[in-house]
């Protein structure tokens, strides 16, 4: 497995598939590589499920720190089409966050979670000896919603259009303008727009936007991995070949050059916020549309076609191209960390 961010399929397969504790009925949809969210079914419900790590930035500032690492957890439940409605949240501090940093923090997310119809049912906040920025703890997101409205990731049929929101490398171009802005050797105006794109991570949002918009078969965020990754995952599951091109997708201002001024290419690395999404042709144009009144940028960047032969294929610009080991932002942020 890789040396940092997610396991890999075959660990997963090896080490997390084969014990799942008891084999309940009312689990639908259960732990898969690739997929965000499970499923229970409770009464006449669904209730989505999503676990992800708290990362906390100082330097966004505690507040805003506070809103993105929310949003990011509750995307995963966002991205099965039903929005989410309740969350916990555990966060292991280090013992130097001091309290006024910590109510910056939580004002960010608890503003957050009420601005999207969230209520925080549960939690435990601490501060612990060996604790250090940026991964401070966890939270479970829950959505609650009708069985008819989940969309699952690996949906996707042939002949559908793939939509992107926002655009590759998104995440990355903002965290490394705002957390490495000399290092880059880039015009402080280029720095300065690259930071904006963490000025709000707006995944649920989208998500919901998105599904409002028509019947979709697939969503799926762009984080490790980036768009590439998240392309395999989706053809993977769903047993498909992915046809897209650069060409017609979004690119946030700065983006580029912050990811050249690094050394990794923006379609391989994490951009939380950054949505895909597969619909009928009509639909996906009506999901762009949704978008873009919303104010996120979007495009249908390509197709999903038939398997040309037993594996799931993705097709970037008229090659196949692979998905990294593990996400090249780390390798860069680590070169970065030792030169400071």
């Amino acid at each position: 497995m890789p040396d940092r961010g997610k396991i890999d399929t075959e660990t997963f397969d090896s080490v997390i598939a084969p014990h799942l504790g008891a084999d309940r009925e009312d689990v639908t949809i259960g732990p898969q590589h690739g997929v965000d969210f499970g499923v229970l079914s409770v009464e006449e419900s669904a209730v989505v499920v999503a676990t992800d790590p708290i990362s906390i930035l100082p330097e966004l500032g505690f507040e805003r720190a506070g809103r993105v690492a929310l949003d990011i957890v509750l995307t995963d439940v966002a991205v099965s089409g039903i929005a989410p409605t309740h969350i916990t949240v555990s966060l292991s501090l280090p013992p130097e966050m001091t309290d006024e940093e910590l109510g910056q923090t939580w004002r960010g997310m608890a503003d957050h979670a009420e601005n999207l119809g969230v209520s925080i049912v549960s939690g435990h906040t601490a501060r612990y000896e060996g604790i250090e920025y940026s991964w401070v703890g966890g939270a479970t997101a829950l959505g609650v919603g009708d069985p008819a409205d989940i969309v699952r990731p690996d949906g996707a049929n042939p002949g559908d259009a793939v939509v992107l929101a926002t655009g590759p490398g998104a995440e990355t171009a903002g965290l490394f303008a705002t957390l490495f802005p000399e290092a880059l050797e880039l015009p402080a105006k280029t720095v300065a727009t690259a930071q904006e794109c963490v000025g709000d991570i707006l995944g649920v949002a989208d998500a919901t936007t998105a599904a409002a918009a028509g019947e979709l078969t697939a969503i799926h965020d762009t984080t490790e991995g980036g768009v590439i990754g998240g392309l395999t995952e989706m053809a993977t599951g769903a047993g498909v070949t992915f046809d897209v091109r650069r060409d017609p997708a979004p690119v946030q201002p700065g983006v580029a050059a912050v990811c050249d001024a690094i050394g990794v290419d923006p379609w391989t690395v994490t951009s939380a916020g950054s949505l895909l999404i597969t619909a009928p042709p009509a639909t996906a144009e009506s999901v762009v549309e949704a978008l873009e009144a919303h104010g996120t940028p979007a495009a249908v960047i390509g197709s999903v076609e038939e398997c040309s032969d037993t594996s799931a294929d993705v097709i970037l610009d008229g090659e196949r191209v692979e998905p990294p080991e593990s996400d090249p932002a780390w390798d860069a942020m680590a070169r970065l960390r030792q030169s400071d």
